[in-house]
């Protein structure tokens, strides 16, 4: 029995998913044709509450077009020192946008309105760049899964209504927020400019994320979508994956929240963990004595076939997911105990 907690990124579709995706109705996308994605968007657009909604490839695709769609070259965009846009989309802001990365040094990928009044008040004379987009996300990845706290981020979006910045969302596990905050999609949709959400992490799709914003920014977003290569014909077998995903996948997350907190339970019961960062979802991150390699205890519990990854100074990472099952929870914890 293979135990995968390296990212929730690895599921596979469900049979019912799997039989799902096999009975869409297709047509060429590209024309606009294809009814099971057109439906995927409607829904997704009427469940945030959104004019309009389009289907991509990837994440990182869905967040890069929205970062074009906001800026020109030469502009700038403020986000975390951690965030995702910046630290794992391949330098795609640059590249694809020319725009300038202002990084602010929050706590857990989350930085505050008064870190965020403090850095959009600089100059505004022909030496500095345009501010021109805020981007934030919801649950950050490299800071544990961490939710931000909703009044944090309104106090954000008067900011932003201040300066005339945009204000984009990477929800790649936004679902995993509002589960474990009893928050609603249609909140955040009334905060944000534009949202993408994953449709392939905690709701176990294949493939496949959503960029939501309003019917200006989503016809943009179409041209830049073709631009960048991301233009599919009958993708509505994946977009078949994705309703099923979001009818059935949702509320079952917090089964996956319910299993990383006991995982860490456990861990901070272990002499060899010198600590675990608070767990609010399913990403569990832990630390390592100076006394044990975080290397080789990777190793040694991939003999065992269970899987997670360092990330480098004695830090380890697992998350929990749609095909990590009690008997798989039960299985890590003996190891772990007998570690």
């Amino acid at each position: 029995m293979r135990i995968d907690l390296i990212s929730d990124t690895v599921t596979k579709p469900t049979k019912a998913m799997l039989t799902t995706m096999m009975n869409a109705e297709v047509g060429d996308d590209v024309f606009k044709s294809d009814p099971t994605i057109n439906a995927l968007q409607k829904k997704a657009a009427k469940m945030f509450g959104m004019e309009e909604a389009l289907f991509f490839p990837s994440g990182t695709m869905a967040n890069q077009t929205a970062i074009k769609l906001h800026t020109q070259p030469g502009d700038r965009m403020f986000c975390d020192k951690w965030a995702h846009v910046y630290n794992f989309e391949g330098g795609g802001a640059a590249f694809n946008s020319g725009v300038t990365s202002h990084l602010i040094d929050g706590e857990r990928g989350m930085f505050t309105a008064e870190q965020l009044a403090y850095a959009v008040s600089g100059r505004a004379d022909i030496h500095a760049p345009y501010s021109r987009l805020v981007c934030i996300e919801n649950t950050t990845n490299k800071g544990g899964g961490a939710c931000w706290d909703f009044e944090e981020l309104q106090k954000i979006k008067q900011i932003c209504i201040e300066k005339n910045v945009a204000f984009h969302l990477d929800g790649a596990r936004l679902f995993n927020a509002l589960v474990a905050k009893n928050e609603t999609p249609t909140q955040y949709g009334e905060l944000f400019d534009t949202i993408s959400i994953c449709l392939s992490k905690g709701l176990g799709a294949p493939i496949g994320s959503i960029l939501l914003g309003t019917k200006e920014h989503i016809a943009k977003a179409l041209r830049i979508r073709k631009v960048f290569g991301g233009a599919m014909r009958q993708a509505g077998y994946l977009a078949a994956a994705g309703i099923y995903a979001l009818d059935n996948h949702v509320e079952r997350l917090a089964d996956d929240h319910l299993r990383a907190k006991k995982i860490g339970e456990v861990l901070e019961a272990c002499s060899f963990i010198k600590s675990v960062e608070p767990i609010e979802t399913n990403i569990v991150i832990f630390y390592t004595n100076d006394t044990v390699d975080e290397n080789d205890f990777v190793t040694k519990m991939e003999e065992k076939n269970i899987h997670f990854i360092s990330m480098g100074d004695g830090k380890l990472r697992m998350v929990t997911h749609l095909d990590f099952t009690d008997v798989m929870l039960d299985k890590l914890i003996a190891e772990l105990k007998s570690f």
